[in-house]
């Protein structure tokens, strides 16, 4: 994530973070890190996360497919976020195809989050897998950002099916 961080400067000194998927917290360290002291990192994921012992990074057990989710993350907010991180991945079955399908079902929960919790401006950056079914989920993505960017990190294996959409200055 700091790779990407660095090279489109989506997070900023200062931002409001959300890692959703956060467990079990390197992303929210490197956006701590990214964040400074007058930022705000917020973990969420379905499993406890060990507090990182900032004031201004917090965590909330919570689950993406929740319909309340949005609710209780903005409630832990000090202001609408401008970034958006999911790394939140299925179990895997070994399943291509349903593998797949939850991945990209979990990343369109993500992106119902971000339009719900971001602020105008905002970006998403999510984990898909690639498959028949990501053009369509970039086509959404498309409908609510300006800028939008398929991203291999060099930190993911270069035979891993993961990649991740880069949303920036959502509408």
């Amino acid at each position: 994530m700091l790779e990407v961080a660095r090279k489109y400067e989506f997070v900023k000194s200062g931002d409001v973070v959300v890692d959703l998927g956060a467990a079990p917290g390197g992303w929210m360290q490197a956006a701590r890190k990214i964040v400074g002291d007058q930022g705000f990192v917020l973990g969420v994921d379905i499993e406890f996360i060990e507090p990182l012992g900032f004031s201004n990074v917090q965590t909330l057990v919570g689950d993406v497919t929740d319909s309340q989710i949005a609710d209780d993350i903005k409630e832990l907010l000090p202001r609408p976020a401008n970034v958006v991180i999911s790394d939140v991945s299925p179990n895997i079955s070994g399943v291509w195809e349903l593998d797949h399908a939850r991945q990209i079902d979990l990343a369109q929960r993500s992106l119902r989050i971000a339009k719900d919790i971001l602020k105008v401006g905002g970006s998403l950056f999510v984990k898909v897998f690639q498959g028949d079914m990501l053009q369509g989920f970039v086509g959404d993505i498309r409908r609510h950002f300006g800028f939008v960017k398929l991203v291999k990190p060099k930190a993911s294996r270069a035979k891993s099916a993961e990649i991740f959409v880069l949303g920036m200055h959502m509408y």
